[in-house]
């Protein structure tokens, strides 16, 4: 069977042996509901209890800050709509290089009558300085901005953003899905720096999808988006999904596991990778911040993002053509946009990311069937 090179981590990975196996007897002879009182339902409750514990150990949260969602996006979407449901409309303040599921419930609420903002970032990807400044003496009431991208893999100071704003009474949100495994994280002391709340995703650190968390300030009054049994506190009601849960836990302890030397690992291939993409001629983005050690995003002038995607995939090597949630869309991508890019250079754009089980190998392999790809596709653009 053809199983291209999988560089696209970013978008998913794959669940991680372990986390299979700790999840399997959830999906079979553990069936029973967590709220049920008999040997059954305690044994999938105290499970739950226990993935609740790893998955705060390994943001340095406390177990009742957990909320498990079904993912990401419910998460981001819980804050921002549950938080607005209990404050009165004011100022909502995003970056302009959010997630997809942070820009549009902002837009929602802006149809609600919040006034919505979008922080500009700078040709690197970060977020102005000046810019931020003059939304924070406007006093918002909701802040989100992610700590990493992505695209571009950029990763924010978001310690220092949230501790701007600690004087203007703002409940301070951050997206940090793409960063669990590839970056320590610390939800002790960014809530201390003035952050509320942080949304992790299971899927994006070896763990099953369908599975996520908003790390939640207690303090922090939320209107649930799914009334019912009064599930995770109240906030969010529905039979819990025990073995996502349970998978989730192993994979965020895994995670933290590795924190230290995988990053290391990636950092070094992703040198190997850029410095290949540039010998090609490739332009690649946001080099000037710190990014994710993982994450390349790139383009080559004349060449359509898509369409080397394409191309590579037949070659044996998966990879994306900018975020896999908006691949349907062929718009350029508003990362690079927001970033100053033209649209035929963001219409360019392709990332690569890398994960547990790739190798320096694969890299150079990558960078071989690139230079011919690529050559046979300007070949053509030159004939045109």
């Amino acid at each position: 069977m053809f199983r291209p090179v999988y560089l696209d981590h970013n978008a998913t990975t794959q669940l991680d042996p372990t986390v299979l196996v700790a999840m399997l007897p959830w999906l079979d002879s553990r069936f029973g509901n967590a709220s049920s009182l008999h040997e059954y339902g305690r044994q999938a409750r105290q499970a739950i209890d226990e993935a609740r514990q790893k998955v705060a150990a390994a943001a340095n949260a406390h177990p009742t800050e957990v909320v498990f969602t079904s993912g990401g996006s419910e998460a981001n979407n819980l804050f921002l709509k549950g938080a607005a449901a209990c404050l009165k409309p004011g100022l909502l303040a995003v970056s302009a290089v959010e997630h997809p599921c942070v820009l549009k419930p902002a837009a929602q609420l802006a149809r609600q009558g919040w006034e919505l903002r979008h922080l500009a970032v700078d040709g690197a990807g970060r977020v102005k300085i000046e810019d931020y400044a003059e939304v924070l003496l406007d006093k918002p009431k909701l802040l989100s901005i992610m700590l990493a991208n992505n695209e571009t893999g950029v990763i924010q100071d978001v310690a220092a953003l949230a501790n701007a704003a600690s004087g203007t009474g703002a409940w301070f949100h951050s997206d940090a899905v793409q960063a669990l495994g590839k970056l320590a994280i610390d939800f002790r002391a960014l809530n201390a720096a003035g952050v509320h709340a942080m949304t992790l995703s299971a899927h994006k650190a070896g763990g099953p999808k369908g599975a996520a968390a908003l790390i939640l300030d207690k303090r922090v009054e939320l209107q649930p988006l799914i009334a019912g049994g009064g599930h995770e506190r109240g906030l969010r009601s529905g039979t819990e999904n025990v073995p996502a849960i349970v998978g989730f836990g192993v994979a965020a302890e895994l995670a933290a596991a590795r924190v230290a030397e995988l990053p290391v690992r990636m950092r070094a291939m992703q040198l190997k990778l850029e410095s290949g993409l540039v010998g090609l001629g490739a332009r690649i983005f946001a080099t000037d911040a710190r990014r994710l050690p993982n994450t390349s995003y790139f383009a080559f002038p004349n060449i359509d993002g898509e369409t080397l995607v394409g191309k590579l995939d037949r070659e044996g090597f998966a990879v994306a053509s900018g975020a896999a949630c908006s691949s349907a869309n062929p718009e350029p991508s508003h990362v690079l946009r927001a970033m100053g890019f033209a649209p035929d250079v963001a219409r360019g754009a392709v990332r690569v990311s890398l994960g547990t089980a790739n190798t320096e190998a694969e890299i150079e392999q990558f960078i071989n069937a690139l230079q011919v790809t690529v050559g046979r596709l300007q070949g053509l653009t030159a004939v045109n």
